[in-house]
């Protein structure tokens, strides 16, 4: 099933196939390490749903693992390598995942939330107590190529809900090449128009679809070259030394590039670079003319989500003659602005934003059919939460959001997961977060709270920390304002764009 690879080897044989910041593999090196990861799954009990997760940060292993899983057969779990074990632990038992790979800086939390999740194998590129070496397990498989008639199965992503728990769903059909068998599907994704556009380059976190799709993109013959965390001018420096041609990048990584001193800027030779795909949040008018002026018109801008894919697309000649839009929408889906009681209204009307799939599929959550069924007004008839208006042309300019969500830095944070932490903080007698302005993150997460006693109320900072020892870092507030009251209404509700509307109304 790895035949593109073994092809590769033969006609490329000098070629770097895979690396990240401390090792490359060739392609022929790169077939051998996923016949051997998909022939090891085949011996390892998945569980009914043939799942496995993968907990690490961004690494040559990384990559490996989540494509050698689906060579083998294996629905890939990607999960937030942010998350603590107890956060962990929900995921593995609602996905039902039996194996869970792992990384240096994960491996402690990885084994802690398998003792409690019914995990049979941790596996981990590591020496921790209760992890099996990732060097040892890939020696003793056997590097024949791997069954070939096994089933395609997609990744199972997860996203925060409003209610503290992540929603799983499957990648979603416009994500997914599809096909009988993992060969056919290889052959499909090799099919893609990434050969295109050169070597692709890794700069978000593997849990996320679009750096994701560069360890797919190898099954096309495109070269992959994976960074760890996010660094401005290393990143350039890789651009230019490796010859990049394509990459996915959200809103934050433009802001810290635009940061980067002149001298630096036009240090590095970026005339490779063919495609640029932006994505996870709205890019602020100002910032994206700025990375068009810079890198020239090389930008996609792709809006929508892991439940249902891309939904709306421009490119940069469109978003220069309509700026500020996200395009129009793609195939099979059909945007529409409707108002409170679900009527259509007028072009250039704001409203809420739903959109229509030809395909009746819409939104599915798994394991719960009362959360997919909220997300739609309609069968096929969906929203992702957020308000806006469009043009006569059909281009979507989103403006707001009626639901809770703050997209910072490309991530999305649910605010009810800090508050259910924060409420329980003593000096707290009640607590709302929401998305404020932020230069670099787009928006961050801010906490409104209501002291007991508001003169001896304790330093923000303090109760930030506290809310840190108890959630994922990247899941709390950043800053914390004390208030007299959230305005909550007879029936006990906030009414949160209220609470932010005065620190958006002066934010170019």
């Amino acid at each position: 099933m790895t035949t593109f690879a073994a092809k590769l080897a033969q006609q490329r044989p000098t070629e770097v196939a895979l690396r990240d910041e401390v090792k490359a593999l060739s392609w022929a090196e790169l077939d051998d390490c996923l016949n051997r990861v998909a022939n090891g799954l085949q011996q390892l009990d998945l569980g009914p749903q043939r799942r496995i997760a993968v907990f690490a940060e961004n690494a040559v292993e990384t990559a490996l693992a989540n494509l050698g899983g689906l060579v083998g057969g294996a629905s890939v779990v990607p999960v937030n390598f942010h998350l603590t074990a107890g956060e962990l632990v929900y995921i593995l038992k609602d996905s039902g995942a039996r194996v869970l790979f792992v990384g240096p800086h994960t491996a402690g939390r990885g084994v802690a939330a398998a003792a409690e999740s019914g995990v049979h194998e941790v596996i981990g590129w590591c020496s921790e107590t209760g992890v099996r070496p990732w060097a040892t397990w890939l020696a003793a498989q056997s590097n024949a190529e791997p069954p070939g008639k096994l089933p395609p199965r997609p990744n199972l992503l997860y996203t925060s809900g409003t209610t503290g728990r992540p929603k799983g769903t499957e990648l979603p059909p416009t994500m997914f090449a599809g096909g009988d068998t993992v060969a056919e599907h290889l052959a499909n994704l090799a099919a893609s128009p990434a050969a295109e556009w050169g070597t692709h380059l890794v700069v978000g976190p593997m849990y996320h679809t679009g750096p994701l799709s560069g360890a797919r993109s190898l099954a096309a013959g495109v070269p992959c070259v994976i960074l760890g965390r996010f660094d401005a001018e290393k990143t350039l420096r890789a651009m230019q030394d490796y010859a990049i041609g394509n990459t996915v990048m959200v809103p934050t990584h433009f802001v810290r590039l635009l940061a980067l001193p002149e001298d630096v800027k036009t240090r590095y030779d970026l005339r490779a670079l063919r495609r640029v795909a932006h994505t996870g949040a709205k890019c602020p008018v100002d910032v994206k003319r700025a990375m068009i002026a810079w890198w020239g018109p090389v930008f996609i801008d792709a809006y929508g989500a892991s439940e249902v894919g891309t939904t709306c697309m421009i490119t940069t000649k469109e978003w220069l003659e309509h700026p500020g839009s996200v395009g129009r929408a793609l195939p099979p889906f059909e945007a529409m602005i409707l108002d409170d009681d679900g009527k259509p209204l007028p072009p250039n009307t704001e409203g809420r934003l739903f959109f229509k799939d030809e395909t009746g599929r819409g939104v599915i959550y798994h394991n719960d059919p009362q959360k997919s069924a909220a997300a739609h007004v309609a069968p096929g008839v969906f929203t992702l939460g957020e308000v806006a208006y469009m043009d006569e042309d059909g281009y979507v300019y989103i403006t707001d959001r009626f639901s809770d969500m703050v997209v910072s830095g490309g991530v999305n944070l649910y605010p009810a997961e800090a508050e259910q932490v924060l409420i329980k903080h003593e000096a707290l007698i009640d607590v709302a977060c929401i998305g404020v302005p932020h230069t670099e993150m787009g928006e961050e997460l801010r906490a409104l709270a209501i002291p007991h006693d508001r003169g001896n109320a304790p330093p923000p900072e303090a109760v930030i920390a506290w809310c840190r020892e108890r959630l994922s870092h990247y899941k709390c507030p950043r800053s914390l304002e004390w208030v007299d009251s959230l305005g909550r209404n007879s029936m006990g509700k906030i009414n949160k764009r209220k609470l932010r509307a005065p620190y958006w109304e002066n934010w170019a």
